[in-house]
């Protein structure tokens, strides 16, 4: 099948083949039709399927026909991150040079004004987060009533971070005649329900099971130690035939400290991670597609979404702690048809977070020697075998060195008698007490007239004489 057979305009043709595709892949082959056909429709496809294209294409024919309008956008995309809606924009730039189509970015960390006036002017397609959305629309400044296309990609991203209330808010203030397409990686029951909710009678398109993981990605686990991971990551780095890779670890502070040791080490690494500025993640994008560094240390922000060609690795420094985040990282690679290869650096602690990841993918990830950081990595299992034998030399070993200190213990045992002996001497002690507790119940009974101040003064037990009687009556009141 090629994408003539599609049904999109020869001008959308010229530009994807100057693009230099020829073929369609399975999503946007399963996708395109419907979505022409004006169709609501949810699609499910892994990470690297093209996905962006399937709804990217169809639109830019759809709207060729009509007219923008001020401040009312003819189409809204929604986008859980700034990177993924940057490359939307790409998208539309690159297949829609043909067609006179006006778009708008609405990002955080860029110039809202410029996003105004964009706006003001009138454009068929909005790309948007939903929080700069959000906030634009509390001011005033965008209506939603004119937009005839709604698009909300990465779904499941969408969750994880939050968005689903503002999603439907979102929603809300659109037509109710409106076409509404959902993509997804996966479909969490919460997914599931905002499709029944805002989807009208949808086509379902699924082109590989969920979470399930790219078969053109080699994949294996590398065991190492905690101490070691960084010996380890440096010898995969010469070993394996890295023309450009993608390094992900949990902690902003590990990227930036494993960025900055690499390029120590001579290796071309930069660094993406939340903390950064819109302008300097952009900026280190750019100069990783440009080749200017082939190596790029990112932490979950970049780990959906972005397609880079020719990304040939994958290293999981850190374990992710989600199991649907292994699939997304990984899927850096081997995309648009190309193979790629993935490395998981793993420590005794993460068998259980390896084990999830095993379990979602049903596929049993193969393990490989991490070089000579590697022999030592089996060393944790075999410890705990090898610890018990050499506690018990060490228990046997001790009785004889430290023959004399079990003797020690010994004076220990006069020591209860000695204590015992204390009792015996303890009615000496109430003996000597035992005057004071009269004097004890007297402050206790004359607490709630505050008398224990007359008590204290002179010892005095026996009755409170008048005039001390009257003059604290005349005190207290």
């Amino acid at each position: 099948m090629s994408f003539a057979d599609l049904g999109l305009s020869d001008e959308l043709l010229k530009a994807i083949g100057e693009s230099g595709y020829t073929e369609p892949t399975a999503i946007q082959a399963a996708a395109i039709p419907p979505v022409l056909m004006n169709r609501d429709l949810v699609g499910i496809a892994q990470t690297g399927t093209g996905k962006t294209a399937s709804f990217v294409l169809p639109m830019i024919d759809i709207l060729a026909q009509g007219r923008s309008r001020a401040m009312m956008p003819r189409s809204l995309i929604l986008e859980p991150t700034r990177e993924l809606a940057a490359q939307v924009a790409e998208n539309f730039e690159k297949y829609g040079k043909y067609h006179k189509l006006s778009m708008a970015l609405l990002i955080g960390g860029t110039s809202m004004g410029d996003q105004q006036k964009a706006l003001a002017k009138g454009v068929d397609v909005l790309i948007a987060t939903p929080g700069r959305l959000m906030d634009l629309f509390a001011r005033g400044k965008i209506l939603l009533s004119g937009c005839s296309i709604l698009v909300i990609d990465e779904a499941d991203r969408m969750l994880d971070m939050g968005f689903i209330p503002d999603i439907e808010q979102i929603c809300s203030k659109l037509p109710a005649t409106r076409q509404t397409l959902l993509f997804s990686a996966t479909m969490p029951p919460v997914i599931k329900k905002l499709a029944d909710k805002f989807l009208s009678n949808p086509k379902q398109v699924e082109v590989a099971r969920a979470a399930s993981t790219n078969t053109l990605i080699e994949q294996a686990l590398v065991e190492t130690s905690s101490r070691g991971k960084r010996d380890t990551l440096r010898k995969l780095l010469k070993a394996e035939d890295v023309r450009t890779a993608i390094i992900f670890s949990n902690r902003k502070t590990t990227v930036r400290d494993l960025a900055d040791s690499l390029r120590k080490d001579g290796f071309k690494a930069s660094q993406i991670h939340g903390d950064m500025e819109q302008s300097e993640r952009i900026r280190e994008l750019d100069r990783f597609k440009a080749g200017e560094i082939n190596i790029l240390v990112a932490s979950d922000v970049a780990a959906r979404g972005l397609d880079i060609k020719g990304v040939s690795h994958v290293f999981n420094f850190d374990v992710p702690w989600h199991p649907d985040d292994y699939v997304h990282r990984i899927g850096r690679t081997g995309r648009a048809g190309m193979s790629g290869k993935a490395f998981t650096l793993v420590t005794p602690e993460d068998a259980e977070a390896i084990e999830n990841i095993e379990k979602l993918t049903s596929f049993k990830i193969p393990r490989v020697s991490g070089g000579g950081e590697a022999k030592a990595s089996p060393a944790p299992e075999p410890e705990t075998a090898v610890e018990e034998p050499k506690r018990g030399r060490g228990r046997r070993a001790k009785p004889r060195a430290e023959a004399p200190r079990e003797i020690e213990p010994a004076p220990v045992a006069p020591a209860p008698v000695e204590r015992e002996e204390r009792p015996a001497r303890a009615p000496r002690e109430p003996q000597a007490e035992r005057p004071r507790a009269p004097a004890r119940e007297p402050r206790r009974e004359n607490r709630e007239p505050r008398d224990s101040e007359v008590a204290d003064d002179g010892g005095w037990n026996g009755p409170m004489p008048s005039f001390l009687a009257f003059g604290f009556n005349t005190t207290k009141n």
